[in-house]
């Protein structure tokens, strides 16, 4: 068993800034207090699932329960169905909540009020946690089928966070905050916002914004500099809307496939250099690029890549496990590597081959479409038929299809296409395998 240890989070003063908050900001010596009265009140189990709305709670509930040996479950959302996976699979669990009334069908602790007090000591002990020591469960977002744990250990999340932190230059930013357009609960968020912020002395802000007002209003509160960590579909919101922002000091972007005319349109707007990260549930984060710069991803340090009986995998250090890659990758090296997509994005048509992703680039570059996708459902006679489902007010279908017309293969264009008011995604911006079924039935229904 490894004896490295590594401390819960890194800052030079106890009474530096660790989050921004509507009610003032919470400095490090006041969220080690906490996370210590936290720890002493928790219930004796094996797993809790963190189901804390806001980003400070959160973290200290996902802290507390480290100090106390407990895995943290971090499931997409906390609905009916994976709540009763989650006690079939984790039968020694409870929910850690700041709501009213906790979740139906698991013991619930709700997050206790803070102390009337602010903690009257100078100096405090961080704790140390084993680098072995199991930290979390992370679940895949169901994108592509049913949702999956992974677990990550302590040790691969801050060597994770250090390697992200020197790619993006944050030891250049000191006193930065970091904003979040995604939610805590999924890998993204938690290494890009959670464990970037405490393990490099940043601030990160509470607020969870989603709206284009609202994302600029967050980031007005604070003083610079300022770390946006965000998605595509967000960037083209707050683009499209065209709002009055502060000054950026960095932009990261993940999620889904960015395009370059984006990144490089968002760069110019808001005056910071723009990183993509790729990454995955299954291994965590793996490389990133400034995308206006080049099309090649370069690895994390603590992660490489290596061919094995025809897959590109992962591993090292930084990784949550040694696994095989679900896109299809061009290794240029170890470290190097060039992207072209989603395996399960690879459609046959007529003998022709094309990507989703590059139908969907296509049909979200005509001119008055807010968003689309095209989907690939199974062919029960054995005939694969493309469908499209577009967001595009004042257009017409028949005008779409003519767009699309001109710029892709007539044997990819959709059949049918459906005009919709909204696709139903996440808060990552992602559209499940169970909401692409939905809308597949609704329109069916029609």
């Amino acid at each position: 068993m490894s004896a490295v240890t590594h401390p819960l989070l890194r800052y030079r003063q106890a009474d530096a800034s660790i989050c921004h908050a509507r009610g003032g900001s919470r400095s490090v010596l006041g969220f080690l207090a906490e996370v210590a009265a936290l720890a002493a009140q928790l219930p004796s189990a094996e797993h809790v699932v963190n189901l804390c709305t806001g980003r400070y709670r959160f973290a200290v509930g996902l802290m507390a329960a480290l100090v106390r040996r407990q895995v943290t479950l971090l499931p997409m959302s906390a609905v009916a169905a994976p709540i009763t996976a989650l006690v079939r699979d984790f039968p020694t669990l409870y929910a850690l909540h700041d709501q009213a009334t906790g979740p139906v069908g698991m013991p619930a602790f709700r997050f206790p009020s803070p102390a009337a007090t602010t903690p009257r000591q100078t100096t405090v002990t961080v704790p140390a946690l084993r680098s072995d020591q199991c930290a979390v469960v992370l679940f895949t977002s169901g994108s592509t089928g049913e949702s999956q744990p992974y677990a990550r250990s302590w040790g691969a999340l801050v060597a994770s966070a250090g390697a992200a932190a020197r790619m993006l230059g944050v030891d250049n930013l000191a006193g930065a905050c970091v904003l979040g357009t995604v939610p805590h609960q999924h890998s993204y968020g938690l290494e890009s916002i959670i464990m970037l912020a405490l393990q490099h002395g940043l601030a990160f802000h509470d607020a969870h914004p989603l709206l284009p007002t609202d994302i600029a209003t967050a980031l007005e509160s604070v003083v610079a500099p300022r770390i946006l960590v965000t998605t595509p579909i967000h960037l083209r919101s707050l683009i499209r809307h065209e709002v009055a922002m502060p000054p950026l000091h960095r932009i990261v972007c993940a999620t889904a496939p960015l395009a370059v005319e984006l990144a490089r349109e968002a760069e110019s707007r808001f005056g910071a250099p723009l990183h993509e990260i790729y990454g995955c549930t299954e291994i965590g984060q793996i490389a990133m690029r400034r995308t206006v710069e080049t099309l090649e991803w370069s690895c994390l340090d603590g992660i490489e890549l290596y061919a094995a009986h025809g897959e590109v995998c992962a591993r090292g250090p930084a990784a949550a496990s040694d696994a095989p890659l679900n896109d299809v990758v061009e290794l240029l090296g170890a470290k190097r590597f060039l992207l072209h997509g989603r395996k399960s994005d690879l459609v046959n048509v007529a003998g022709k081959r094309s990507s989703l992703a590059y139908l969907n680039f296509q049909l979200n570059a005509i001119v008055g479409v807010l968003d689309g996708v095209f989907v690939m459902p199974d062919a029960a006679d054995g005939v694969p038929r493309l469908r499209a489902y577009v967001v595009a007010p004042g257009l017409s279908a028949e005008f779409v299809v003519a767009a699309l017309r001109r710029v892709i293969d007539p044997a990819f264009l959709p059949r049918p296409l459906h005009m919709l008011t909204s696709l139903p995604r996440n808060t990552l911006g992602k559209l499940s395998a169970a909401a692409l079924a939905q809308m597949h039935d609704a329109s069916a229904q029609r």
